[in-house]
């Protein structure tokens, strides 16, 4: 497993990479531009290079882009929809001149027309955001906490916009680990877990998993709410151990979403040794 976390670029995208480096990350995620304003930021072809050479020099295997919070696909909305296929073009553009390998995103809500119409919306940006892609860059769809119209809040809704869009073969998902237990899929529980897998390697197919989101849930399982905490500090506690070590997940970048009081170094080390513990425990049940 890849063990990174979702690390601010402020200073200059390059500098994600310094501080991804100061924490011995292995992955590390990055805004793009300020996630929570349309417009775009402008990286300087230095800014690029460093990107790329410091990347290198830290031995960061693996980068992944975080759309913005403001994108939907769905939108009812013309002038929103807009934008936000401007946006994804601008992440996936800026990903590419740094050398990721995908960017994460939610397909957004259908604001209560329900996923038929939301998909009528989205499938048809997607599929041109798509031709942005590469064998290395992935667009990576999330699964979402399920509330409201938000889509991709189970596994068959996730297969549902696959489906839709042919199975893209560069089309990938990342699994939040909130998301899915506040939206009814028990992490903590290994039989749920392998069920819930099964699931997505029976609709979806294994091989889409991308990447990860670890966060802990500060909100009751099956909620919907969307409301992350510091790893350990929330329901899903230390079950997190059983969601980390699945194999389903060998490889994977593990990417922190929450940091603490400190930063990330006391997470990143929890997240290591929960590792550790899941992979005892799963050792002792095939025994």
């Amino acid at each position: 497993m890849l063990f990174g976390a979702h690390v601010s670029s402020a200073g200059g995208i390059s500098t994600a990479i310094d501080r991804a480096d100061e924490l011995r990350c292995d992955a590390v995620q990055v805004f793009t531009q300020s996630p929570r304003m349309w417009r775009p930021t402008a990286h300087g072809d230095d800014e690029v290079a460093r990107f790329r050479e410091r990347r290198e020099e830290a031995g960061i295997a693996y980068v992944v882009c975080h759309a913005l919070y403001l994108v939907n696909l769905a939108a009812s909305d013309k002038d929103v929809h807009k934008k936000s296929v401007t946006a994804m073009r601008s992440s996936l553009e800026t990903a590419a001149a740094i050398g990721a390998e995908g960017v994460v995103f939610h397909v957004g809500s259908h604001l209560g027309d329900g996923i038929a119409k939301g998909l009528k919306r989205a499938v048809p940006p997607l599929r041109r955001l798509l031709e942005h892609t590469d064998d290395r860059l992935w667009l990576i769809l999330e699964n979402s906490a399920g509330a409201g119209g938000t889509m991709g809040r189970s596994v068959a809704e996730l297969a549902a916009i696959f489906d839709a869009l042919d199975g893209h073969p560069r089309l990938g998902v990342c699994l939040d680990s909130c998301h899915w237990f506040v939206s009814g899929v028990d992490v903590t529980d290994p039989a749920a877990l392998d069920t819930a897998l099964a699931d997505l390697d029976e609709t979806i197919g294994l091989d889409r998993l991308r990447c990860l989101h670890v966060n802990d849930a500060d909100a009751a399982f099956g909620s919907n709410r969307d409301r992350h905490t510091t790893l350990g500090a929330g329901q899903i506690g230390n079950g997190m151990a059983t969601f980390l070590a699945h194999p389903a997940f060998d490889g994977l970048p593990a990417i922190l979403e929450t940091a603490g009081p400190d930063g990330y170094a006391e997470e990143l080390r929890l997240m290591r040794e929960l590792y550790r513990k899941g992979r005892r425990r799963r050792a002792r049940r095939r025994a």
